[in-house]
């Protein structure tokens, strides 16, 4: 069978190794000259099924009004005369209701615990090193951050999730480092079988892999449209600096993150998809002592610092409203201050690389695995800040689907049509 992959970012590499894997001919376009080059290069790189949670909160609407006018915020809303903006918002207004948030968190962590055991069934065939840490701590600043995240903490009892409630004193015996912060945290939740990684090392790894295996990478390649005849998609038209092409294809997999939506909404496929900007800054560590050892995040200000050998991640910021990939320095300064407060000697600001990465975001946070509505037209996409944990469980759902076999898991909740009902 001849599949195209749409999309180099880790879900589209995870899917052309399954696809492979279970023995298709797989081509991957990108238009980029190399894998993880987009949003699968400066993320956070925290695999965290235990705390996957939608970005639809209870309490959200209000944390976005409290920080709309602070220098240092989370989440950074520019209005603009988009229709697709506010009618993405509407819907995301609604999912924010209490049983709504449990249903989309529960939705999530079933594709990110599967792809967790997905990955370490492929760590156990192909180990290699992607700067992977074990243990993910989140500190609260404020009674208000605990209160927040009572829903979540619910879930994760319910679910019978490892997780333990931690004071400042035993977040400072769980990252030593926290013992030079400005700032002492008010308490933790330790969550102690998440990790993190580097996604974009990982996906590079990924491709070497792949490609050993036969599977084709055409990069500089953009995809200017998809033939479809008798209700079934038949090929993909392509352009490059070589010219234009088309290229058959028995199943052609969209895995295109943001600009997956254009694509689509050409054959009348509807995806709800919008670009919710994430920054990052990575620097190298100058005091191993005073530095984290893995990962962890401060909820109040939603920014992750994770240690990936060497070097530090500082991720964070949701930025909705600006579909361009430029720095905002807002969101900048608000890196910065978060290493600051935590781990202020541990590496030197001004050698700090930033990045700005669209994240592919539903309204309800779950991915969009599965069935298109047009015939042998795949989706994988709309992951928003958690593809990298969910990526290879993903990859291999859809690989299974179209080559007719079941899926290990439920995907309830997880295909486009949640969307049509």
């Amino acid at each position: 069978m001849k599949t195209i992959v749409l999309g180099g970012g880790v879900i589209g590499v995870a899917t052309a190794f399954y696809l492979r894997q279970q023995g298709c001919e797989v081509t991957v376009i990108e238009r980029e000259p190399d894998v993880a080059l987009a949003t699968s290069f400066g993320n956070a790189g925290v695999i965290a099924p235990g705390y996957v949670t939608p970005w639809a909160a209870p309490g959200m609407p209000a944390k976005i009004l409290k920080y709309l006018f602070k220098p240092a915020s989370p989440l950074i809303f520019r209005p603009t005369l988009d229709p697709a903006q506010w009618r993405w918002i509407a819907h995301w207004l609604r999912e924010c209701d209490l049983e709504r948030f449990r249903v989309n968190k529960q939705r999530m962590q079933r594709i990110a615990y599967y792809s967790r055991e997905c990955l370490r069934e492929f760590r156990g065939r192909h180990p290699f090193d992607y700067g992977r840490s074990q243990g993910y701590l989140q500190l609260f600043r404020s009674e208000y951050d605990v209160e927040l995240a009572q829903p979540a903490l619910a879930v994760l009892r319910e679910a019978g999730i490892a997780h333990r409630e931690v004071s400042a004193a035993q977040c400072a015996e769980i990252e030593p480092g926290l013992r030079w912060a400005r700032q002492t945290p008010l308490s933790g939740l330790y969550l102690p079988d998440d990790e993190a990684g580097d996604c974009a090392r990982f996906t590079r790894e990924l491709r070497a892999i792949c490609e050993r295996n036969g599977v084709r990478f055409r990069f500089d390649t953009r995809v200017s449209s998809l033939d479809v005849e008798g209700g079934a998609v038949r090929a993909v038209r392509i352009e490059s600096e070589r010219g234009a092409g088309r290229l058959h294809a028995d199943a052609v997999v969209v895995a295109l993150g943001v600009d997956s939506d254009s694509l689509l909404a050409r054959l009348g496929v509807k995806v709800p998809l919008y670009p919710v900007k994430g920054y990052s800054a990575t620097l190298p560590i100058t005091d191993e002592e005073k530095a984290p050892r893995a990962a962890l995040m401060d909820e109040s200000l939603k920014t992750a610092i994770t240690r990936f050998g060497n070097n530090l991640r500082v991720a964070g910021t949701a930025e909705l409203g600006n579909r361009q990939s430029t720095l905002r320095e807002q969101a900048l300064q608000t890196l910065m201050k978060v290493l600051g407060d935590w781990f202020p000697h541990a590496a030197n600001p001004t050698s700090a690389h930033f990045w700005v990465g669209r994240r592919p975001m539903t309204p309800d946070g779950a991915p969009l695995l599965g069935p298109s509505g047009v015939e042998k037209l795949w989706l994988n996409l709309g992951h928003g800040s958690t593809g990298w944990a969910m990526s290879m469980g993903s990859g291999r759902v859809v690989a299974d689907l179209i080559t007719g076999r079941k899926p290990e898991i439920d995907l309830d909740g997880l295909t486009l049509a949640r969307y049509r009902n």
